[in-house]
């Protein structure tokens, strides 16, 4: 069953493939229409206090600007933290469990984008993840 490729198909072909134009993803279109949430995950496992800081922020308001409503962030439990051992560290703010969602609720300019955090999650000491919702953005 050898059927010919008429030119016209072949031209078709050609300025499909060649466009620039994306084609809609039906399946998210579908997804959309029955969960209320765009979310997004950023792992910051191995992360330093420092650099996990800066990456969330600029996370949060990459997620702000693109419209996301759920953030899920991953920071680990804390159980492998070398920070437990030093006495003159505070067993909760040197962990990321921790630190990250204070961080975040002492950033005026983040908090101001964020509708809620999980702080139930934060506080449980069998979850290394805890998750935020985002403000829509004023268009």
């Amino acid at each position: 069953m050898n059927k010919k490729i008429s030119d016209k198909d072949k031209e078709v072909w050609n300025n499909f493939i060649n466009s620039k134009d994306k084609m809609p993803n039906k399946d998210w279109q579908r997804i959309k229409k029955n969960f209320p949430y765009i979310e997004k995950i950023i792992d910051l496992h191995g992360y330093t206090l420092e650099n996990a800081n800066i990456e969330i922020e600029k996370f949060i308001e990459l997620c702000f600007e693109q419209g996301v409503t759920k953030i899920n962030i991953i920071t680990g439990k804390g159980g492998r933290s070398k920070n437990k051992d030093n006495p003159y560290q505070s067993k909760d703010l040197s962990i990321l469990k921790y630190s990250v969602p204070n961080y975040i609720r002492e950033n005026k300019n983040l908090m101001n984008k964020i509708l809620k955090i999980d702080s139930e999650a934060v506080e449980n000491p069998s979850r290394g993840s805890f998750d935020i919702i985002l403000r829509k953005k004023n268009a």
